[in-house]
């Protein structure tokens, strides 16, 4: 490919953004450094978010972006070739030629995508205590009721297993000494207790807002088959990186299930993805549109680790990109980690306005031919000040550019389109029918019922019972539980798991066959299961 490209304007190493005094390129080496697109509504942040999505799906980098008014579903489909377009490409010396690029996508509530689910367990105490809006003492009783399902092998899989296990922690009214014992779920309330005074109000009170969760559609968020992030990675016949798009109209009417899904996302991304180091290009490229919402009110601890994920999942080969409409949006700890800037116009009505427009003009390197500050306020539809790192990292000085029109449609597809797009996915199938597998409501009703299978203590054949098979089982249930996620095992766990899988067979023979992945789960012990939930679901436990 030449320096560039007379059709695509793109390099081997670089993406082709836009054109005034000087070009403007984003190297893609240095594209997993983050960035942040910014500016007021109307003023072209998603045209300028599609042109980088395709530049790094050309360049063979999967794309995941949030879209919220679906206009970036045109992606999907072939340009047109409209005068204000050519007119636009000719001036910046590009031939323009229409490209389509291979989409798939994603809908929390299943309606205009492959539905996206998680895990109660996945998600962890932290970041639902964010989404459910709960105060320390509610986060608390939160903390407690996860504790539990780990130290009782209690799987939480959607929100029914959540209400039952919450039910079960909560004392029985009335009910003290003999009385008490007798419940069948004393273990469970009594190990509650312990960790500290757990109130049937304060269940209460996490309840009603499972309840405001729910009916904001967390039900279907929640469950099974939970989401392969793998299926995000991928490229197309061609070579070409997959672009993603999270079909977010809806989604966005519950701003903070919103914020806290894609944070969710990039904590697994962050957990999952091995060491990386500096590569050529980007593994994944991460747009979080509305990116002032996953900021608003996010207490102390929280703040903590966006700031830590942000910084280090660079050296996983991911690069995340905020959209927003001013950089006041994104805290000062998170800004100074977002390397790649591209500003669009910001109108300055008012006194808080004209302060605004001041500290965006700062965030930028300064140009001596220009006044950052003013020319923000001037900027047309389609024009921004652009600064991108080059060279050993550092920041270029801002440039006033045009933003190279897309190849791909401008615009929102039709229903028709979509369907056929759906019916070619390569995931069509995978996700698309819900599981309700036996986890903590179903263990929980067992026992209240007096059938859950118990073995007694003492009884030498019994797994989960006292002596080596009993701790054989305990043993199994930690490494094949079902709270281990896929391609999470640890090298201790892993050796364990061999070691395990040996004594097995050796002193139960064929018995080990017949642990289903509900009982193994019932057998899990706490240590795997904290191991492995999500670096913003179990790291972040208080």
């Amino acid at each position: 490919m030449t320096a560039q490209d007379s059709k695509l304007g793109d390099t081997d190493d670089k993406i082709f953004v836009g054109k005034g005094d000087e070009q403007a390129w984003l190297t893609l080496a240095l594209a997993n450094r983050h960035g942040l697109v910014t500016g007021a509504t109307g003023t072209g942040k998603t045209v300028s978010l599609q042109v980088m999505a395709e530049g790094f799906a050309r360049a063979g980098v999967p794309v995941f972006a949030a879209d919220i008014k679906g206009d970036l579903s045109g992606i999907s489909e072939v340009g047109e070739a409209k005068d204000f377009i050519v007119k636009r490409a000719t001036e910046m010396g590009l031939t323009f030629q229409p490209d389509q690029f291979s989409t798939v996508f994603w809908d929390v509530f299943g309606e205009q995508g492959h539905p996206v689910r998680a895990t109660v367990t996945e998600m962890g105490p932290l970041l639902l205590a964010r989404m459910l809006d709960l105060n320390d003492v509610q986060e608390g009783v939160l903390n407690v009721a996860f504790r539990v399902a780990d130290d009782n092998g209690l799987t939480l899989i959607d929100m029914k297993d959540l209400r039952a296990l919450l039910d079960a922690i909560v004392p029985d009214a009335g009910k003290k000494g003999a009385d008490a014992e007798e419940s069948p779920l004393a273990d469970i309330k009594k190990e509650a207790q312990g960790f500290g005074n757990v109130t049937k109000a304060t269940v209460g009170t996490i309840q009603r807002q499972l309840l405001v969760l729910e009916n904001q559609g967390g039900t279907k968020f929640f469950g099974e088959p939970a989401l392969t992030l793998k299926d995000f990675m991928k490229t197309d016949r061609d070579g070409r990186g997959m672009v993603n798009i999270l079909v977010a109209d809806k989604l966005l009417q519950s701003p903070r299930l919103y914020a806290t899904f894609l944070l969710w996302m990039l904590s697994e991304l962050f957990e999952e993805l091995p060491e990386a180091g500096d590569l050529p290009k980007p593994k994944l490229v991460f747009f979080f549109d509305e990116a002032h919402l996953l900021f608003n009110d996010a207490p102390k601890a929280l703040m903590d680790k966006i700031e830590q994920v942000v910084r280090l999942i660079r050296s996983k080969g991911v690069g995340v990109y905020f959209v927003t409409q001013n950089p006041v949006d994104v805290p000062d700890r998170v800004l100074g980690q977002l390397g790649n800037r591209v500003q669009h116009a910001l109108r300055a009505f008012t006194p808080r306005d004209q302060k605004a427009v001041a500290a965006a003009a700062q965030t930028f390197r300064p140009n001596p031919k220009l006044d950052t500050a003013k020319v923000i306020m001037e900027l047309g539809k389609g024009e921004a000040l652009v600064s991108f790192l080059e060279g050993n990292g550092t920041p270029a000085m801002v440039e006033r550019v045009m933003i190279r029109p897309p190849s791909a449609r401008i615009g929102p597809i039709t229903p028709e389109e979509r369907k056929a797009i759906m019916d070619a996915s390569p995931v069509k199938g995978k996700y698309d029918t819900a599981v309700d597998a036996e986890s903590a409501y179903e263990m929980i009703q067992k026992r209240i019922a007096g059938t859950a299978a118990t073995a007694d203590p003492g009884a030498a054949g019994g797994i989960g019972g006292g002596g080596i098979l009993g701790q054989i089982g305990s043993i199994v249930g930690t490494i094949f539980g079902t709270n281990v996620k896929r391609g999470r095992l640890s090298t201790g766990q892993v050796i364990a798991r061999d070691v395990t899988r040996s004594m097995t067979n050796q002193v139960i023979g064929g018995m080990a066959a017949n642990i289903g992945k509900s009982v193994a789960g019932q057998l899990g012990g706490s240590i795997g299961r904290t191991l492995v939930r999500g670096a913003l679901g179990g790291l972040l436990r208080r």
